[in-house]
C-alpha cells in the first residue's frame, strides 16, 4: 500500500473555511435508490489506493464559480471514497508548477488542475511523473496517457441563455464580454450570440448583440479576470449603449457588472446572466438581478473522474459535458419566473431537445469537438 505524507501535503494546502458559499449548479451523482451505504459492500470499495488533490488557478477557491465548483466535486468524491482531499490555492501563475510539485512530493496520486491556465505546468508534471494520474478542467491539449481532460460544450447551454436574453430584452440590445480571449471564454459568447440569432429567426425580431462578433471572432475583453474599475467601466459602456441583459464571462468580473447595474437604480430593469455556477445561489447579494446562469457541471465532472480513478478505471479519454449528459445546462429563472414570457420555458425545452437530437446545430471554434 502506498503511504501518503499528509504533513508535507498540508504544508502547501490552504484550507477552505466552512463559510465557503455553496454553488447551486449540477448536483453530484447520487447513489441508486436502494443501494447500500458507501463502504458496506466490499465489492464496491475502491480497487486502488488514492490520494486526491486539487490546485486552483489564480482566482482561488472562493471565486463562487469555477475553482469553487472543482473543489466541491473533489470533496464529494472524498466523502464517497472515505479519503481527505488536499486543496492548494494558487495566488498567481508562478505558483502553478511549485504547487503541483508540492502535492506530488507529498504523495498525491490523483491531481486535479483547475483551468487551462495550468496546462503547461500540468503537462510538465505529468510527463515527469507517469505513475501519477492528472485531470485538468477546461483544457484538452495535453496528449499524455496519465492526463484526462474535463471539458464542456458550453456553447450548447449558452445558446439557450442567448435565446432567453433576447426574449426578455425590452431595449432590443444585449451584451457579452470576457475577461480574456481564451476558448473557454469565447465559447460562452459564441453560443450566446447564436442563441440571440435563433430567437430573431423564430420571432422576426432584431435583437442586437453588443461586445462580440461571432463571424469575426472579435469583441470586448477586460484584459483579466479580476473585479475592478476596468470591468465595471465596460459594463457601464454597454448599459449606456442600451443593453438591458449583460453576460460577463470571466469569473469575478461579474461583481463589477453587478455594481454597474446597482448604480442604475432598482427600477433599471437590467438583468445579468451568470456563468459556471448558479450565481443566484452563490451570490445572494446580487440574486435579484440574475435572469439565469449558464452552468458547467464541474463538480459532477471532477467527482466522476476521481471516483473512476479510485476504481481503477482511469483513462485519458476526455470527459465532455453536454446538454445530453447534463454536463451543461442553464439555471432556473428564479425571481424572473413571473417576468419572462410564459411560453419561454416551453420554447427552451424544445430547443434543448432539438440540440440533443441534432436538429439544431450549435457550433463554436472553441467547442471540444472542434479542437
Amino acid at each position: 500500500m502506498r503511504k501518503f505524507n499528509r504533513s508535507a501535503l498540508r504544508g502547501g494546502a490552504i484550507a477552505l473555511g466552512a463559510s465557503l458559499l455553496l454553488a447551486g449548479c449540477a448536483a453530484a451523482p447520487q447513489a441508486p435508490t436502494g443501494s447500500e451505504p458507501a463502504g458496506s459492500d466490499p465489492a464496491a470499495a475502491p480497487t486502488t489506493d488514492i490520494q486526491p488533490c486539487i490546485i486552483s488557478d489564480s482566482g482561488g477557491f472562493d471565486d463562487r464559480s469555477f475553482n469553487q465548483l472543482g473543489a466541491e466535486g473533489l470533496r464529494a468524491a472524498g466523502e464517497t471514497l472515505g479519503v481527505e482531499p488536499v486543496e492548494v490555492e494558487s495566488q498567481s501563475e508562478a505558483d502553478y508548477a511549485p504547487n503541483l510539485s508540492t502535492v506530488i512530493d507529498g504523495g498525491c496520486n490523483m491531481v486535479v488542475s483547475v483551468g487551462f491556465a495550468l496546462s503547461e505546468a500540468t503537462a510538465a508534471a505529468a510527463e515527469a511523473n507517469p505513475d501519477v494520474n492528472f485531470t485538468i478542467i477546461d483544457d484538452n491539449q495535453i496528449d499524455l496517457p496519465n492526463v484526462k481532460p474535463i471539458v464542456y460544450d458550453t456553447a450548447q447551454a449558452a445558446f439557450l441563455a442567448g435565446y432567453a436574453a433576447a426574449s426578455y430584452s425590452e431595449s432590443g440590445k444585449v451584451a457579452t464580454w470576457g475577461g480574456m480571449q481564451f476558448p473557454t471564454v469565447t465559447i460562452f459568447m459564441d453560443g450566446f450570440a447564436d442563441g440571440v440569432a435563433h430567437f430573431n429567426e423564430q420571432s422576426g425580431e432584431n435583437v442586437e448583440v453588443l461586445g462580440w462578433d461571432v463571424e469575426a471572432q472579435t469583441g470586448s475583453f477586460t484584459g483579466g479576470f479580476e473585479a475592478g474599475p476596468t470591468a465595471k467601466s465596460m459594463a457601464e459602456t454597454f448599459i449606456q449603449q442600451g443593453a438591458d441583459v449583460l453576460l460577463p464571462v470571466g469569473g469575478p468580473i461579474f461583481l463589477s457588472a453587478a455594481e454597474a447595474i446597482r448604480d442604475q437604480g432598482d427600477d433599471s430593469g437590467i438583468a445579468m446572466i451568470g456563468v459556471d455556477a448558479d450565481l443566484y445561489e452563490t451570490s445572494p447579494d446580487y440574486a435579484d438581478m440574475f435572469l439565469t446562469s449558464i452552468l458547467k457541471g464541474m463538480s459532477q465532472g471532477v467527482q466522476t473522474v476521481v471516483e473512476e480513478a479510485a476504481a481503477g478505471e482511469f483513462s485519458n479519454e476526455p470527459y465532455v459535458g453536454t446538454l445530453e449528459n447534463e454536463g451543461v445546462s442553464i439555471a432556473p429563472f428564479h425571481d424572473f419566473e413571473d417576468t419572462v414570457d410564459p411560453e419561454l420555458q416551453t420554447q427552451l425545452d424544445e430547443i434543448r431537445e432539438a440540440i440533443i437530437a441534432g436538429e439544431i446545430t450549435v457550433e463554436s471554434p472553441a467547442s471540444p469537438t472542434a479542437q
